[in-house]
Parts: structure tokens; sequence; C-alpha cells
């Protein structure tokens, strides 16, 4: 009987483990449910930041209608930026969520003329646009002790290392450098024709200073890329001599192509530039082309007898290769049009209305992302539901029907020129050359107060070096109010119309970085406002202080950037600790 309860017991202590144990495990729906996709899309939404079209200072985190106007808010985006002003580029979900639709000028004349007698079959080959072919050339003689570029067909970047040479000619300059240095109180300006014969060889400020302090001469250089492209042609390998303006090779891009047909002499006469090239090649099936012709030969294949002409063609995806076959067909101009211009009518939903030069969005071909321009154009006559545009716009364009507003409000935001900004200055590396110079006539009063915005500039700088987007926001801040406190009544004339267009820029970006939550969008903005600061800085001068314009080649997508730094030693601000020392001293104002 004892027996028997100790087994009850047993029985029914290992049937409350198995109930405790089934219970505590987890169900595969409960481990389902802890999946961390949801959290990311909670996180990504919280990034996302939504605007108001008609009142872009209204920003938040969630979609929602603008306190102001009750319009609905449309996503901010931020992620499209290009060097002219005139272009807006957008996401393919912007876009849409705009309801952007479009027209072609004179389209149903186009259709109908595809379908005439006079259209022109060809064959064709593509080619490279010869305009994007260049050589890499050493910049002095001596022997390549190493070499990047190893075959035909590699991509080199703009500003990349492609080479090492050792000199014997730079080894004999740089202690001439030493030694001018030393007799330079002797014999006035030998140093400086020592430093000119080491400059003219490309070598940096940094490089001289180097030598100049450790008084140690250099034998080697590197030898940076001064262009984008693909190596077409390769002249030297390591190991060779190369004498100075030697090419080491050329590169050439595709992302512009030529496309080059035949035409047959009795065919010419309707052929003219402008004409619309419809082409398919067996590479890509499936797929139909169109470009315009922008050159005809004027010299005739005696032995063929035919010309050659040429359209361009913007290289999309990089679908097309230079050396593929073509065959299309060129719609011929009409007989009966080819002396009169028809007059262009857009819808009136099309017009941006400020007047008699109203503004007008142009969508632009051959583009990965939904690409507009920004046109200004000259209104006639106004009837019913539609205009007629006197100048601005060409037949066989495509303008924007619907969404123009959209678009409007979405380039104001971007910096872009807009209806209500027309004035969009943009940063060209060439415009460092043309700054005016007002320095002998500005006060020492503006430039001190210029001084007080530098060292705010360079806390934002500063900030940015360290990868710090809150950081950056609250310097940008200090930055717009030191802006504030620079008296413009202090320059007067030119000078003042010229402050008063780089205080735009200066406050233009600098609003930007400080509402962005996105340290690359910060930089991106940095970059802009940083080329303003620099002009500022050529332009009115500063007080008795010393300042650095550093540039960095790989900086915006490899298109190169500037920055301010009141010390020689590179600290990079458009990467931070990824490539802290990417860069080099372009120039030394005081």
């Amino acid at each position: 009987m004892k027996n028997y309860k100790q087994y009850i017991i047993a029985a029914l202590l290992l049937f409350g483990g198995l109930a405790i144990g089934w219970f505590l495990k987890p169900s595969p729906i409960t481990a389902e449910v802890h999946d961390h996709s949801q959290m990311e899309t909670s996180d990504a939404a919280e990034d996302e930041i939504w605007t108001c079209s008609m009142h872009p200072q209204i920003r938040q985190n969630e979609p929602g209608i603008c306190p102001i106007c009750e319009m609905d808010l449309i996503p901010l985006d931020n992620s499209m930026s290009n060097d002219d002003p005139t272009i807006l580029r957008m996401s393919t979900e912007a876009a849409k969520l705009a309801q952007v639709e479009t027209f072609t000028i004179g389209g149903s004349n186009e259709a109908s003329s595809m379908k005439s007698g006079n259209d022109i079959k060809v064959d064709g080959t593509v080619e490279m646009d010869e305009r994007t072919i260049k050589s890499q050339t050493a910049h002095l003689s001596g022997r390549i002790e190493t070499m990047a570029v190893t075959f035909e067909g590699q991509y080199v970047n703009k500003g990349q290392q492609i080479a090492t040479i050792y000199s014997t000619e730079l080894l004999a300059a740089s202690q001439e450098l030493i030694t001018a240095a030393q007799y330079n109180d002797r014999v006035e300006g030998l140093k400086d024709a020592a430093i000119q014969k080491l400059k003219n060889w490309k070598i940096t400020d940094a490089q001289i200073q180097q030598v100049l302090s450790s008084g140690q001469p250099i034998e080697t250089i590197p030898i940076y890329a001064d262009h984008n492209g693909y190596v077409l042609s390769k002249k030297l390998s390591q190991g060779d001599y190369v004498k100075q303006g030697q090419a080491l090779f050329t590169v050439g891009s595709t992302r512009r192509l030529w496309l080059i047909f035949n035409v047959f002499e009795s065919d010419l006469s309707n052929v003219k530039k402008g004409s619309q090239v419809t082409f398919t090649t067996s590479s890509v099936p499936n797929k139909e082309f169109n470009a315009k012709v922008t050159y005809i030969d004027p010299l005739m294949n005696s032995a063929t007898r035919t010309a050659t002409i040429r359209a361009e063609i913007n290289n999309k995806g990089n679908l097309l290769k230079p050396g593929m076959l073509l065959t299309g067909i060129i719609v011929g101009k009409k007989a009966s049009t080819a002396k009169t211009k028809q007059a262009i009518t857009i819808p009136n939903s099309s017009i941006l209305w400020t007047g008699d030069r109203s503004v007008v969005y142009v969508s632009q071909p051959d583009n990965d992302v939904p690409t507009y321009q920004y046109r200004e154009v000259e209104i006639g006559n106004r009837t019913g539901s539609s205009s007629t545009v006197l100048s601005g716009l060409e037949q066989g364009e495509e303008v924007v029907m619907h969404g123009a507003f959209a678009i409007d409000a979405a380039a104001q935001l971007n910096n872009n020129m807009s209806m209500m900004n027309k004035n969009v200055k943009v940063k060209k590396e060439e415009q460092s050359d043309v700054v005016p110079s007002y320095v002998d006539d500005t006060s020492d009063e503006f430039k001190s107060q210029l001084d007080d915005g530098i060292v705010a500039y360079l806390s934002l700088k500063n900030a940015l070096v360290d990868t710090d987007s809150d950081d950056a926001s609250l310097s940008s801040d200090l930055f717009l109010q030191s802006l504030g406190k620079i008296d413009m009544s202090l320059v007067k004339g030119d000078s003042h119309m010229y402050w008063m267009d780089q205080l735009n820029a200066l406050k233009s970006h600098g609003e930007k970085i400080k509402n962005s939550p996105d340290i690359e969008e910060q930089r991106n903005q940095f970059d802009f406002l940083s080329q303003a600061m620099i002009n500022s800085i050529k332009a009115f001068g500063t007080s008795d202080k010393t300042y650095y314009i550093q540039y960095c080649p790989m900086a915006q997508d490899n298109q190169g950037a500037n920055w301010i730094a009141k010390e020689s030693q590179i600290r990079n601000p458009y990467f931070g600790d990824k490539m802290m020392k990417c860069g080099s001293v372009k120039l030394e104002l005081n």
C-alpha cells in the first residue's frame, strides 16, 4: 500500500512538471510576433519628415494636415540634390504623391509625322562621346614606383591616387628649397622661386611646408586622377620612366554617348538638326530608345554616297555600350510645315502665374528618377483653359500639366530655383577664381564682425568632424545668430550687393543644417555654405587672422568640396572618423 502511494505521488509530480513546462514554453505565435521588422518600420516612420507645400516651415514626424492652411502634409525629400539650381530631382514616390502629369508640346503632330513617308531607316553604332575622353599626364619626370591602374576598362575616380613617381628632379628641387630657405635673408626672392618651381609640378602647400619644417627633401610624389571615367588606353606600367607631360593613360565616360548613323545622299534633304531618332539594338531586346540629331557631317563619303549624322543620348542605367550595332528610324521633316513655326499653346494648369514672365516645369528625359527643370516663359494670349507661350518653350518638350505647384514647393524646400526663390546661388569650384576684392575698402569693424562669424562657422565644422548632428544643428543656430550681428551698412555700393548675395546663401544653407536631423544632408548643405563663406573671406578680408582653405576630392560623391580651418592640419568634416585626414590645404588666406 505504501509503495502504491509513492507511485501516485511520483506520477502527480511528473504530470505537474510537464504542465508547468508546457505553460512556460513560448508559443509559435509569440515567437513570430517577436519580429523586429515592425520596430524597423516604426523607426523608419519616425525618421520621415512631413511638411506643407504652402508653408515649408511646418515640419513634423508623421502625416497630417497643416495647422495654417489645413492642406495635407507631404514627405520632405532631401535626398535629391543637384549643382544646377534649375533642375529638381525627385524620388519616384514623391512624384507619385504629387500626382504629376505631363503632356508633350505638339505631340499629336509629332505622332503623325512618325507615320509619314519621309521617315528614313538607318543603321548605326554606339560610340564614345569624344568630348569626355581625357588624358592623365604626369606632372614631372621620373620612374613609376607604383601604378594603381593595371588594365584597360578599369574605372578611375577623380582624386583617386593612381601612381607614385620617384623623381631625382623632385629630390634636387626640394633640396634647393631647403637651401634657399636658409639664405632667404641674404638673397631676396630665392625661397619664393624655389617654392614656385615645386608648385609648377603640383606639389601641395602642405608638402612644401613639410619639407621646410623637417629639413628633409622628398623624392617620391603621388599622382592623383584628374578625371572620372573608364581607362580606354593604358600607355605605361609600373617601373617605366615617364617624362613631364607624358600621358599615363586615357579615360572616357559612358554617361553620355554618341549614336553614329549613315544616311544616303538621297535622304539627306529630309534630315535636320533636332530630327527625332528612334532606334533599337539586339543587345537590349524589347526596348526602344529615342534621341535627337545634333550634328550632320558636311562631307560625303564618295565611296558609299552616304553622310554621317550624329545623335546624343544619356546612357541611363548604362544599357548602351560603345560598339553596339543599332537599327533606327529618323523622322523626316514635313515640307508643308518646313517654313512655318507652329504656335505653342499649353494648359493654364501648367503655369505658375507671376505676371508676363511666369513659371513652368519641363520634364527632363533620360534620367534615372523623375527630373524637372524650372523654366521662365513669356505668356501671350490667354483664352479659356489654355495660353499661348511667346518664348521659353520648344516644340516636342514635355511640360508638367498637373502637379507643378507641388514640384515648385519641393524645389523651394531643396533650395532650388522656384516661383518664390528665383535668385538661388549654386556652388561651382571655378567661381573661386572670380571673386571680387573689396579688402582695401572694407572697414576693420566689418572684418572683425566677419571674424566672429567665422568662429561660429568653425564650431559648426567641428561638429560635423565629430559626426554629431545635434551639435551641428545647435552650432548652425549660433552661426545664424552671428550673421545677424554683422552690420551690413558698413559696406557700400557693389560690395554691399555682393555681401547680400553671400549672406542670403549663408542663411539659406545654415537654416537647412539647423533643421535637418540627417548628418549627411547637413554635410551636403555645409558644402554650399562653405563656398559662400570662402567667397566672403576672399572679398572682404579678415582682421589679421589666417585661415586655411582645405579641399577633399572624394567629398560629395567624388565631386570634391572645400571648407575653412584655422589650422593646416586636415580634419575632414565630410567624412569624420571614416576618412579624417582625407584632403589637402588648397589656399592660405590672411
